[in-house]
């Protein structure tokens, strides 16, 4: 670059995520990789054939730029099957992965100088979101080992600035779900103001608790949010990127008027391919906490005899523990050691706060095969 052009960053401290640092970590490593949240096995053979003879019929130019239809219909009845709430059609909008509506979504609700209230430690994608629509996040710190929300110092945060609140659940690192009783709360603090919520819900299918209690299913919120979701995690397919927001009318019209500059339309015989699947498979997804249960419980069985402590994980295909009997190393220094010295990488948990607290605690994702998980384990309790 000359000396003469001049160039200032809109994201001066936006470096690369811990997620690839992680991964090329592992990769160099030759590392079991525990860190970032995606399956090391394929998707169900009838999906790939499912899209493959859409693919091959001619379906591969432009969907509609809401989404195809016989795709949005087939998410209606899905959720008015597993949270009997009626959604019209027309509520739905297919997006490039859940990331690509969360990302729309802020930036058309959130404008120069809001605030908007993130609950931390939180999925890093929130963050530069808010301030790529010049808004600034606000952080709710939950205090580990406590996972759950104390709503009146959560209200304490709320300004006249407030502008939007995001939610996750289930919860991206820590594996809290909200429950109804959560959801009145926070209700109640916003009721009187203009405040939207924006629920990031990719996890929805993957509870061992209790069911999903879905932001679509409150009287009160559901007229002021926004809730996206992600057919990666429910179907396997990460690298698809293909998800959807579900709004009332008055925000699914804004979140189109960007959307349509942003992809205008996502990949087209996938959608063909998904609704397909999803009518002639729908138990694949509603099972899915089972099929996940069974690896956080090989998880859990294979750690036991280990110096790490688990934290209870209600949702999420990621588990939480700590390691203070083993180092007093900080969480990154923490995890780097284990990649090199023990062959596993993990994610330090402090990556996922504004300014986070002292931590030693790490997430480990259980998303993988039992041969991965049980090599992974082994390794683990040598610490």
């Amino acid at each position: 670059m000359s000396d003469q052009f001049q160039f200032q960053s809109k994201f001066p401290q936006q470096g690369q995520s811990i997620f690839s640092t992680m991964t090329r970590l592992a990769k160099e490593q030759n590392a079991i990789n525990l860190a970032q949240g995606f399956p090391n096995y394929d998707c169900d053979p009838n999906l790939r054939d499912s899209v493959k003879s859409y693919i091959d019929s001619g379906h591969n130019q432009y969907a509609p730029m809401a989404g195809a239809e016989v795709l949005r219909i087939e998410i209606s009845k899905l959720i008015k099957e597993t949270s009997t709430i009626n959604i019209d059609p027309n509520q739905i909008t297919l997006t490039a992965g859940a990331t690509q509506a969360i990302f729309t979504a802020i930036q058309v609700l959130v404008k120069q100088g809001d605030e908007v209230i993130v609950i931390d430690p939180s999925y890093d994608g929130y963050k530069p979101s808010i301030r790529a629509a010049g808004g600034t996040p606000i952080a709710y710190q939950i205090p580990l080992p406590n996972l759950t929300i104390d709503w009146d110092h959560f209200g304490s945060l709320i300004t006249d600035k407030t502008t939007m609140i995001i939610l996750n659940t289930p919860h991206n690192p820590t594996g809290m779900v909200l429950a109804k009783e959560d959801f009145d709360n926070l209700y109640e603090l916003i009721k009187e103001t203009n405040i939207t919520v924006l629920s990031d819900e990719v996890y929805e299918y993957l509870t061992y608790d209790s069911q999903h209690y879905s932001i679509i299913q409150h009287e009160g919120l559901h007229e002021r949010s926004v809730a996206t979701y992600s057919f990666g995690k429910m179907l396997h397919c990460t690298g698809w990127k293909i998800g959807y927001a579900v709004a009332p009318d008055w925000i699914t019209q804004e979140i189109r008027k960007l959307h349509q500059f942003v992809t205008f339309s996502v990949n087209t015989p996938m959608q063909f391919g998904i609704a397909a699947y999803l009518r002639n498979h729908k138990e694949k997804v509603t099972g899915l906490g089972k099929f996940y249960k069974k690896k956080k419980d090989l998880l859990e069985l294979g750690l036991q005899n280990s110096r790490l402590e688990p934290l209870h994980t209600a949702g999420t295909y990621f588990k939480l523990y700590r390691y203070d009997a083993i180092s007093q190393q900080n969480d990154i220094d923490f995890t780097i050691d284990v990649i090199k010295n023990h062959g596993v990488a993990l994610i330090p948990i402090s990556v996922f706060s504004e300014k986070p607290p002292a931590s030693n605690f790490i997430r480990i994702c259980f998303a993988k095969t039992e041969d991965t998980l049980t090599q992974a384990c082994q390794r683990l309790c040598q610490l």
